[in-house]
């Protein structure tokens, strides 16, 4: 039997929360997470500080839905109170390698990768904050998701193909997620 099903996320009053059909916007003084759910069957509402997840006669996959909608607001909450952080090992064997940071074009610049003459680059993603040292680098971000695809990408640029991985070890690698090391 399908039953209706109603989820409430309790916001704290330090934050500006708004809902607009299924567009969720929160505010924690400077900073803020925004993000449009495009989920059928399912709604959201503002009610005081709470936020409403409603699904009529929800089935199994409704059922997914809210809870996955659930999880991203919860993390948009915990994003904002305190940022989500990714560390990158840079690591090489033979050939130094040298990573740089271009702010102008939101870009970081892999040289002498593997002695490749040619430079290897990774897209930064706008609301990344990246720090770049001589073995590390840390990225910063209010959003998870935003943080999580900017370490991929930094991750692929490296990607070593037709050699043997025992052998070639150079790369950047993902040390450190959130909520747990690696």
């Amino acid at each position: 039997m399908k039953e209706d099903l109603i989820e409430k996320i309790e916001i704290p009053k330090e934050f500006n929360c708004e809902v607009e059909g299924n567009f969720v916007k929160l505010k924690l003084g400077d900073k803020e997470n925004k993000r449009r759910f495009n989920f059928y069957g399912v709604e959201l509402k503002k009610d005081g500080n709470n936020i409403i997840i409603e699904a009529k006669k929800a089935t199994k996959k409704k059922l997914q839905v809210v809870y996955t909608a659930r999880a991203h607001i919860k993390n948009m909450i915990e994003g904002l109170r305190k940022p989500f952080e990714y560390k990158l090992e840079i690591a090489f064997v033979h050939f130094p390698m040298t990573v740089e940071y271009k702010q102008a074009e939101n870009k970081i610049l892999i040289k002498n990768f593997l002695g490749e003459k040619k430079n290897r680059e990774a897209e930064i993603l706008p609301g990344v904050e990246i720090e770049v040292g001589k073995k590390e680098i840390i990225l910063k971000s209010c959003d998870i998701e935003l943080a999580g695809q900017t370490a991929a990408n930094i991750e692929k640029a490296t990607q070593v193909k037709n050699k043997d991985r025992r052998k070639f070890q150079d790369g950047i690698f993902l040390t450190k997620k959130p909520r747990r090391e690696i």
